[in-house]
């Protein structure tokens, strides 16, 4: 099993400090996570991507490639690039520019996105699934063919277009985030691609008809039931070495995620700490707590591929860097080698 951690890049609060010199402490922490999990030896470091407040994390190709000039092995990918509100000629081009700076390390998770900021981009919310699928398509044109050829639809025509540079490797690979869509897993089948299911809040075990869509879709394309790779998403990420201590520590980062959700209008999926790390797929808690979540989880997605939120807001900084000290030396191995990676 592979272990990739995403950082939503909060603006955070530090101690009062001015908005600029709180995002450029922001980033900062940001930045020096990805290479501490490198040293860790952690699979892989992304960021999310979203254009409302408190998120900073508006440009991930730009700090992905900051990030891989200060790395040489763990993989950078995206959680979710928000494909649907997005000119794939720009997308092909930002993230074709990383992987060669990053000596082809580069993933990318497409979706939809969850909240605001459609509206910046000229969509509304009715007209987002449908952009994903046709923004899909013609990036993979983009990556694949030497010339596209493609009809104006959301975009101006292309008449035998040539996006530059071309990715290092070929297409680089495109995982579909889903918590929902049956249309994103339909699309991903299709196209040979995994999936990594992010169901939020809700718990695992109420995806498993999305996870049994898949596997439908998979084999009705004729495809080789060994080469169907899947990811798990979780909401929340904390180890601490008793489940007090974790629960404990975790409180305050879900005090303030249920405070910035009440400022866009929304509200968690859980309405306290203790029901939100019991039901839900946040992997908080002890090593062996979270060792048995895992297990749990792996027996709905068969997941190859575990994505959980690196999220410093509202914890101390002596947690933040415990936590994945604790995820690598007491978690980790032990997943490795009771879940090891499905051949190819």
């Amino acid at each position: 099993m592979k272990f990739f951690g995403v950082a939503p890049i909060r603006h955070l609060d530090y101690l009062g400090a001015d908005e600029r010199t709180a995002t450029r402490a922001s980033f900062g922490l940001t930045v020096a996570t990805a290479v501490r999990m490198e040293e860790l030896g952690f699979d892989g470091f992304g960021v999310g991507e979203r254009h409302h407040w408190p998120f900073l994390s508006s440009a991930p190709p730009v700090v992905l490639a900051h990030v891989a000039a200060l790395t040489t092995r763990i993989r950078l990918f995206t959680g979710v690039t928000l494909l649907s509100m997005l000119d794939p000629v720009r997308v092909a081009e930002d993230y074709a520019t990383v992987d060669h700076l990053s000596g082809g390390r580069l993933e990318l998770i497409v979706g939809k996105g969850a909240g605001p900021g459609g509206e910046l981009f000229g969509l509304t919310p009715a007209e987002q699934r449908r952009a994903l699928a046709d923004n899909f398509r013609l990036l993979h044109e983009l990556w694949t063919t030497e010339e596209v050829s493609w009809p104006a639809v959301r975009r101006p025509a292309l008449r035998r277009a040539r996006t530059l540079p071309r990715p290092l490797g070929g297409r680089p690979r495109i995982w579909h985030g889903s918590s929902s869509s049956a249309e994103s897993v339909a699309l991903a089948a299709e196209y040979g691609d995994p999936v990594v299911f992010s169901n939020a809040g809700a718990s695992s075990e109420s995806v498993r008809p999305l996870v049994e869509r898949y596997r439908e879709e998979w084999a009705r394309y004729g495809r080789p039931a060994d080469r169907l790779f899947t990811g798990a998403g979780t909401p929340g990420f904390l180890v601490a070495k008793t489940s007090q201590a974790a629960l404990a520590a975790y409180r305050p980062v879900f005090e303030r995620h249920a405070a910035m959700l009440a400022g866009i209008g929304g509200r968690p999926s859980h309405a306290t700490v203790e029901e939100f790390v019991a039901h839900s797929p946040a992997l908080v808690g002890s090593p062996q707590q979270i060792i048995d979540k895992v297990h749990r989880q792996h027996e709905i997605f068969g997941h190859s591929l575990a994505v959980f939120s690196v999220d410093p807001d509202g914890l101390s900084e002596e947690s933040h860097w415990e936590s994945l000290g604790l995820f690598a030396t007491e978690v980790a191995p032990t997943l490795r080698t009771a879940l090891p990676d499905p051949p190819g």
